[in-house]
């Protein structure tokens, strides 16, 4: 009894022992998970520290480079117009007031203008800020004064206008604004409406969202939000907009993480850039210094305590309290801020209530960003490409300025368009390139019947058969070659050519005719086919397509018969290309559209320097451009003499394709080249001659801009004579028909003809 006495008393610890065992093992389960849960928390918080920290301390936005059009410039004694300054300072959003004192305004009595203008930072240096007074005669700037002063001005650059952006992936956009730049009534507008205790708590407020709670709970519904403005900068910067209980966490400790290294005037100015304040289209609006420009179209420094406020109340929903589309919204929301900026002290009563009895004054049409000028610059972005990525000039703010001329884009634009509406067929379309002569410079181009279409961009990738525009590289080589004038005789007799294989090639003059022996230069201006497939086949179809090579024709092209007459497919910037030289004196330079490209801080990154090959000799290209004179005045281009002033010399040629499924001219004067194309993009027959589609364009634009007479200086060893435009021969300059024409010394025809014969 003993033994099992013992033995019941040795087992009895050993029950106990098994019944506190699980409570030792939940214990140290629940410390242990404990401590995991407690490492993994101080691990994520560590990942999203590091987080905050390299977004916040990096590059914190991809910002959109700018494209800049050309800055006017102008001098007393300049060819320009009181109306056509005032469509400047209009382009550039100058504002006319009775009394201009602040960058950007103006007054305007009669032909006279006072002017402030606006500082500019350019590649070459700084334009300051001015108060000038500007005299105009009838066609002339007369003089520019200091308006305080009276002390003359030789010249005024004012800033250029801003014609797009080359935007990130996301579309935002915003302009960067410091603190020390942003009204004071703004920020305490901000922090009245959105965050009182800012400057008082950590990233998180209990006391906001006590308040907003309490709020809440009376109104029935959501009335308030309790998120900081730390927090509002948190979840637009770093977060997405899904209302989760795991992202609200996340929100509030990246706050107080952001608010633990960083002071409270750095999140606040980051705040002010980053807030989501609009929608232009695809473009997001953010932060406050564009959402300025793009209600009210003026910088932020210049808003009244009305137009603050209105921007302030977008903060709770942009597209709720559109003030273009639901201004009573707009408005009551406005009025709201004003009420609690009066309550807070910031504004004294009467100023609230005569702030809330304003109109909400923003422009009937926002400020866009979105380019209105898609042609012109798709060939910014193409030729940016050859020097920058993409994810530069989509992030990095490049300051890019352009050649683009808006007076000469809306000549064209308005010439093209205009014409278009006037011929039949509304899937008609078109296509028109400007170019400065002496530069190479691209100051216009439309690529469609819309000019604000961003699609198809005719003027580049639309390839089309040349036509009679091919005819210039012909005669070129044959007055190359020594062995031919002005007035040499060609043969326009049918022409019918073995191809092999059964094959004939047959060309065909428009008229269905032969004209005999005809004088080159007439053969040129008529547009002869027969006298010109002629004279390509005996010059050789290397030469003539060695010419347009050299002319500035890149692409290889077969050397086929037909490319005598235009077979060959171009662009009209390929044209243009090759018209340039023609235009330049032989000298080829590649058309361009960029001047120069700037950083953010105003560093020159790149220069486009002019490049420069003499390409022909000067003798015969004189001579060419002298039967392009004369194919304008009396040959197939003379309509445009219709539209142009009869003293404006221009040279050009016309160009029309089988069926007349093209119409093309291409063209200059002294210092415009103009190339217009028209036609339909499915190839169907547009019905139109060169003279009868395009000519009528070209001569549009350029009657609509200032341009200069072609008056080239003869090179040494011409000499001039008057010539019978039906046999070659000299002829009487008293006759009617006669044509003066210019020769090599000792080249002109020697036989006279009479002028009634």
């Amino acid at each position: 009894m003993a033994k099992r006495n013992k033995a019941k008393t040795r087992r009895r610890p050993a029950k106990r022992g098994k019944r506190r065992a699980p409570r030792r093992m939940a214990w140290r389960w629940l410390v242990g998970g404990g401590l995991l849960l407690l490492l993994a928390l101080a691990g994520y918080t560590a990942w999203l520290d590091l987080q905050v920290r390299n977004q916040f301390e990096g590059k914190r936005w991809a910002l959109p480079a700018q494209v800049y059009a050309r800055a006017l410039e102008v001098y007393p004694g300049q060819a320009l117009s009181a109306g056509d300054f005032a469509a400047e300072l209009a382009r550039l959003d100058y504002r006319a007031v009775s009394r201009p004192h602040q960058p950007g305004t103006f007054t305007r009595l009669g032909r006279s203008f006072i002017v402030v203008t606006r500082d500019f930072d350019f590649w070459d240096g700084a334009e300051p800020s001015r108060s000038l007074r500007l005299e105009f005669g009838r066609h002339a700037l007369r003089d520019i004064r200091d308006a305080s002063s009276g002390e003359p001005l030789d010249l005024l650059r004012l800033d250029p206008p801003l014609i797009g952006r080359i935007y990130p992936a996301h579309r935002e956009d915003r302009v960067l604004v410091r603190l020390e730049e942003v009204p004071p009534l703004l920020v305490d507008s901000l922090l009245t409406v959105e965050d009182r205790d800012f400057y008082r708590h950590h990233g998180i407020s209990p006391r906001a969202i006590a308040r907003a709670l309490w709020a809440n709970l009376r109104a029935g519904h959501t009335v308030q939000g309790g998120s900081t403005l730390t927090q509002q900068l948190v979840k637009n910067f770093f977060l997405s907009s899904e209302r989760t209980l795991g992202r609200k966490l996340n929100e509030a400790l990246m706050a107080l993480l952001l608010e633990w290294h960083y002071d409270k005037d750095e999140i606040l100015e980051a705040y002010l850039n980053e807030i989501y304040l609009g929608q232009d289209g695809r473009r997001a609006i953010h932060g406050f210094g564009l959402a300025s420009r793009f209600y009210f179209g003026r910088p932020l420094g210049q808003l009244r305590a009305d137009q603050i406020a209105l921007l302030v109340a977008l903060v709770k929903g942009p597209s709720y309290y559109d003030p273009r589309r639901f201004p009573e919204r707009a408005r009551e929301r406005r009025n709201l801020v004003l009420r609690l900026l009066a309550e807070q002290g910031t504004l004294t009563p009467e100023q609230a209530a005569a702030a809330a009895a304003r109109p909400l004054g923003v422009t009937p049409r926002a400020a866009s960003g979105v380019t209105e000028r898609p042609a012109y610059m798709d060939l910014v972005r193409r030729q940016l490409h050859r020097d920058y990525s993409d994810e530069d000039l989509r992030s990095e703010g490049l300051r890019i300025f352009t050649s683009l001329d808006p007076a000469v884009q809306q000549a064209a634009e308005t010439a093209l368009s205009g014409q278009l509406a006037r011929l039949p067929g509304e899937d008609l379309q078109g296509a028109a390139i400007t170019v400065d002569v002496d530069t190479g410079e691209v100051l216009a181009m439309v690529g469609g019947r819309d000019p604000r279409f961003a699609g198809f961009n005719r003027a580049l990738d639309a390839q089309r058969p040349i036509g009679s525009l091919v005819k210039p590289a012909i005669y070129l080589t044959a007055l190359a070659s020594g062995e031919y004038t002005l007035a040499s005789l060609l043969d326009d007799s049918p022409l019918s050519l073995d191809m092999g294989g059964g094959e004939v090639w047959e060309p065909q003059n428009f008229d269905h005719q032969s004209h005999g022996q005809v004088p080159l230069f007439e053969a040129l201006a008529q547009s002869y086919n027969l006298a010109s497939a002629r004279l390509g086949l005996a010059l050789g179809l290397p030469a003539v397509l060695d010419t347009l090579h050299a002319l500035g024709i890149e692409r290889e092209l077969p050397a086929y018969p037909a490319q005598l007459l235009g077979s060959a497919s171009l662009s009209p910037m390929e044209v243009a290309q090759m018209y340039h030289t023609l235009a330049a004196g032989g000298f080829r330079t590649p058309l361009r559209a960029i001047r120069a490209v700037l950083t953010p801080q105003g560093e020159p990154l790149q220069r486009y320097p002019l490049e420069i090959v003499s390409a022909v000799e000067p003798v015969p290209l004189f001579l060419l451009d002298a039967a392009l004179v004369h194919t304008v005045r009396d040959g197939t281009g003379k309509l445009a003499y219709r539209s142009l002033p009869k003293d404006l010399t221009v040279a050009g040629k016309t160009g029309t394709t089988d069926d007349l499924r093209d119409s093309w001219f291409a063209g200059f004067s002294g210092d415009r080249l103009a190339v217009v194309w028209l036609g339909r993009d499915d190839n169907r027959p547009a019905g139109l001659t060169g003279a009868q589609g395009a000519l009528r364009v070209w001569a549009d634009l350029l009657r609509r801009i200032d341009t200069r007479p072609f008056e080239p200086l003869p090179p040494l060893g011409i000499q001039w004579a008057w010539i019978d435009p039906r046999r070659g021969l000299r002829l009487s300059e008293r006759c009617p028909r006669a044509v003066r024409l210019p020769f090599v010394e000792g080249t002109a025809p020697r036989d006279w003809t009479r002028c009634n014969e």
